[in-house]
């Protein structure tokens, strides 16, 4: 059952900026990772637009929920790089990226809901497992790093159009591996993820 966020946990919390926190691209085998931090200044604002977790939203809901959200909170976006995931692996680039984005809000929150089951160190807050069905703040997030790094495929695509980044965002479809296995890796590529990195010990070419 889908659930909807609301401000229940904002609301418990003795804090007044708030900022909601997720991450968008953990799984594709290139681009990076990016995440959003997003503060409602004020949650007793009327919202016109539903805002929910980004996976539950058609990419029409999403665009709509995006311009809101830009227009009427305290935001920010960041990301780690495909080298960077390869260095730290994914899971600690997704903390960096969440740092980095909080880092870089406007107004420094102070407490951070954070999705997923880790905090990012030296950041006051909580992690709240699921959190994007639960937190209105965390939706947001969700929805703002969605969009972002859905964006940065698409402009990616255009010098890359052989392997239809714009539709498969980098996730592992079967045609986007034939692709990677006819057109070969690029910079953009993942190497410490499986399907890459087994490509390239055999022998797929490396642009």
């Amino acid at each position: 059952m889908k659930s909807t966020p609301d401000f229940s946990i904002e609301n418990e919390l003795d804090y007044k900026f708030i900022a909601g926190v997720d991450e968008a691209g953990r799984g594709p085998l290139c681009g990076p990772v990016v995440a959003a931090a997003v503060i409602f200044p004020n949650r007793d604002i009327e919202i016109p637009v539903i805002i929910r977790d980004s996976k539950q939203m058609t990419p029409r809901m999403r665009a709509a929920a995006y311009d809101w959200i830009i227009n009427n909170t305290i935001w920010s976006c960041a990301e780690c790089s495909p080298a960077e995931i390869d260095e730290i692996n994914i899971l600690q680039a997704s903390l960096l990226a969440m740092t980095r984005a909080i880092k870089k809000l406007n107004y420094e929150p102070e407490f951070c809901l954070i999705d997923g089951n880790k905090l990012p160190r030296n950041i006051t807050g909580t992690p709240v497992i699921k959190g994007d069905s639960k937190s209105l703040s965390i939706a947001a997030a969700s929805i703002i790093a969605k969009e972002t790094r859905d964006k940065i495929m698409q402009n990616l695509s255009k010098s890359y159009p052989e392997y239809n980044w714009d539709k498969n965002a980098g996730y592992p479809t079967a045609s986007h591996l034939q692709a990677i296995d006819k057109y070969g890796i690029n910079e953009h590529y993942r190497k410490s993820f499986g399907p890459i990195k087994e490509r390239i010990k055999h022998g797929t070419k490396n642009d």
